[in-house]
């Protein structure tokens, strides 16, 4: 079975489907990052666009849907399994070229060479 870094894992994914999760705070391995921006359950191009606050200068960071761990719906958090690090070394989130094909590629390899 091969791992897709844009797909949500089975079990991840809350029951009774696909909830908004807008404004849920994410936490990496080791702390807050932010709050969800945008989020996507597109089949194999899933995503998160979190809205970093103060963390790292109020920049944008994507997360492809395969580095959620967990989905608490209850408390409104989204916990990833990636440092706040490995976060923020991540390609360089861009409004204008966020949705291209080139840049969802480097990021998915990005990703998917951290992968845990």
């Amino acid at each position: 079975m091969t791992y897709d870094i844009y797909a949500y894992e089975l079990s991840v994914v809350p029951v009774g489907g696909t909830p908004d999760i807008s404004g849920f705070s994410v936490e990496a391995t080791d702390g807050s990052i932010g709050t969800v921006d945008e989020h996507t359950y597109d089949v194999g191009a899933s995503y998160l666009v979190v809205d970093t606050g103060p963390w790292i200068f109020g920049k944008k960071v994507m997360l492809p849907a395969g580095v959620i761990r967990q989905v608490d719906l209850d408390d409104e958090v989204i916990y990833v399994d990636r440092t706040k690090d490995e976060i923020k070394n991540s390609p360089e989130f861009d409004d204008s070229t966020y949705r291209d094909d080139t840049y969802r590629s480097n990021l998915g390899d990005y990703y998917s060479s951290k992968q845990m």
